[in-house]
């Protein structure tokens, strides 16, 4: 038996023997990846193993993430070819270490369920803190500083004070003299932090979209997870602040 036995395969085969769709096939062809193939009498594509070898080798560089409009490069027989498979080792390094950090978080989420709504790195919270409260601190790290996230991340791991007990707990048909009392005592503690975590005074000063952007952000959450009596008390603190 002499001569070369010739194949030819439609676009549905060849895709199904590549692996791939005929969609996919044609966008290869269309981005220059793979020759078109003769036609046959009936003007249908008819594909041969160069075809399928070249498929396969596409196939075979998408997996291993080449992105297509990388292809060209990586086959190239230049220095640039190397460049381009060490910046997706590179890539593929930095997403793999994310997802491990993803999957870290997830295992502390899986051990408390809370931990889904804060930000990461809140793992330590104390379980005091009500779902108003961290609430908040998910939107503290929209538009504060890192710096300022590490210092609230400590501040709330710690044991709750009792005055800080009385701030949550405080109703919101509470007393002027009570609203304050509350004020003075709980005045020292923010001193406290202040000195602790120089980042907190500077907190507002400091936000990566500026201070107003900030505001617009901080301002009406705190009306909305606080009650007027605890906001006029935060008020009352603000002006006391001022003062010295």
């Amino acid at each position: 038996m002499s001569g070369r036995i010739s194949m030819a395969w439609s676009t549905r085969q060849v895709a199904e023997l590549a692996g791939t769709t005929v969609k996919a096939v044609r966008h290869y062809h269309r981005i220059g990846l793979l020759e078109e193939p003769e036609r046959a009498s009936n003007g249908y594509k008819r594909y041969g193993i160069s075809h399928l070898t070249r498929l396969l080798r596409i196939r075979r560089l998408v997996d291993l993430g080449v992105p297509l409009a990388e292809i060209a490069v990586v086959e190239g027989p230049d220095d640039r070819a190397e460049q381009a498979l060490r910046a997706l080792d590179a890539e593929l390094a930095a997403s793999i270490e994310r997802q491990q950090r993803m999957r870290a978080e997830l295992a502390a989420v899986l051990r408390n369920r809370t931990l889904a709504e804060l930000p990461p790195g809140f793992d330590g919270i104390r379980e005091e803190v009500p779902r108003s409260g961290r609430a908040l601190m998910l939107l503290y790290a929209r538009v504060f500083s890192p710096e300022v996230m590490d210092a609230l991340q400590e501040i709330v791991s710690r044991p709750m004070l009792p005055v800080e007990t009385e701030f949550e707990g405080l109703p919101a048909d509470a007393d002027e003299a009570t609203r304050a009392d509350l004020a003075q005592r709980y005045l020292p503690e923010f001193h406290r932090q202040y000195e602790a975590y120089p980042a907190m005074r500077d907190a507002w000063r400091t936000a990566p979209g500026g201070e107003a952007y900030a505001a617009s952000v901080v301002v009406p959450a705190m009306v909305e997870y606080y009650n007027w009596a605890q906001l006029d008390v935060l008020q009352r603190m603000n002006a006391l602040l001022a003062e010295k």
